[in-house]
């Protein structure tokens, strides 16, 4: 028996990723629900060769719904995921709202699936931020190997990353630079077309932005605590593909050659390290894909047991939709969850949240 899989903000950008991702990998699910708000109810979504109808989210009943992918942001997601568990579907939430609450595990699975287990305290799953994923994934076995001790990353980061509004304002922008048109910004605050924005959501007292901020708490939730990060987050011309230059300290030495040779044998990763003209990964290529590609992979002499390295990867897809998803298999293939047909109500303690069946 499959699964019923409710996607929430199945109209946005990275709704529409999980839908498509959801039937590319043949997801077990009996059935897969779109749902939106009220204003974009009726708009239809593509699944496979399929076409759905966004329901409103708040008409459905989850009782019959057994994994919800959440991706609405964080005001949706504070006042609905709680109610969707409550129901006994398994959220997983694209969010920031519940990242870093100690009682929701933040999981990357190819860094921290052992930690999906955590899940039954509140009946919900954090995914990370779109690049913390991509940058986890690429350090979790380099700390294996030699133990990080500093990270220093600077992102370039696409404008999908801020939804919808912001790929139409550069589309826009773009066409009136050669049209000579006005240009006025209304999503980001200033000109995005043929510039870019070191600002990516909004400035705290200490000078870093909420977005370098979510990067440093993220790594060390998902990593390890131990771990120093610093991280200038910038916005760039680009439609799909966040771009990270990271330089990294190590407690033991490790050389680059050494850095290549697990990076090649890590879960999600692709090396792409030719030292030549074009030898290295850029967001043009990682669009669509589902790895994230390191390249530049290098010495670092300024620093004792240091390395800078480029990655990139597609931020809807593992940075949002894919990650979610891959949480979902983990929790089947470990047989964490289990699709039945009774309602809710008939729980056994070994599904979902691990409360137990009503009398």
């Amino acid at each position: 028996m499959g699964y019923r899989v409710a996607v929430v903000g199945a109209t946005g950008n990275v709704g529409r990723e999980m839908l498509a991702i959801l039937a590319e990998r043949s997801f077990p699910a009996d059935e897969v629900i779109a749902l939106a708000s009220r204003r974009s109810q009726g708009s239809e979504v593509s699944f496979g060769d399929k076409t759905l109808k966004a329901k409103a989210l708040e008409h459905h009943d989850f009782s019959d719904v057994d994994i919800c992918l959440m991706s609405a942001g964080a005001a949706v997601s504070k006042e609905w995921s709680p109610k969707i568990a409550a129901a006994g579907a398994v959220v997983i939430d694209n969010s920031s709202c519940w990242r870093y609450d100690a009682d929701v595990p933040l999981i990357v699975p190819e860094v921290n699936a052992d930690a999906v287990t955590g899940f039954r305290k509140k009946g919900i799953i954090a995914n990370p931020n779109c690049s913390t994923a991509q940058l986890v994934v690429a350090l979790k076995p380099l700390h294996d190997k030699a133990k990080i001790t500093r990270v220093v990353v600077a992102t370039y980061q696409s404008v999908s990353g801020a939804g919808k509004e912001a790929m139409d304002e550069l589309f826009t922008q773009t066409k009136s630079v050669y049209t000579l048109d006005e240009i006025t910004p209304k999503k980001f605050p200033k000109r995005m077309a043929f510039n870019v924005i070191p600002h990516i959501d909004v400035f705290m007292e200490d000078g870093f932005t909420k977005e370098e901020w979510k990067m440093v708490a993220e790594t060390k939730k998902i990593l390890d605590p131990k771990i120093k990060v610093v991280a200038t987050c910038v916005r760039v011309p680009v439609f799909v593909g966040h771009s990270e230059a990271v330089n990294i300290e190590f407690e033991n030495p490790i050389t680059a050659d050494e850095a290549r040779d697990v990076l090649r044998e890590a879960p999600g990763v692709i090396v792409i390290d030719k030292r030549e003209a074009g030898g290295y990964a850029t967001p043009y290529e990682a669009a669509g894909e589902d790895a994230t590609y390191v390249s530049r992979i290098r010495e670092d002499p300024t620093v004792e047991n240091g390395l800078a390295l480029w990655c990139v990867s597609d931020n809807l897809r593992k940075g949002a939709a894919l990650n979610a998803i891959q949480i979902a298999e983990c929790l089947i293939n470990r047989k964490l969850i289990e699709a039945f047909p009774a309602m809710p109500s008939r729980w056994l303690v070994t599904r979902r949240v691990g409360r137990r069946p009503a009398p």
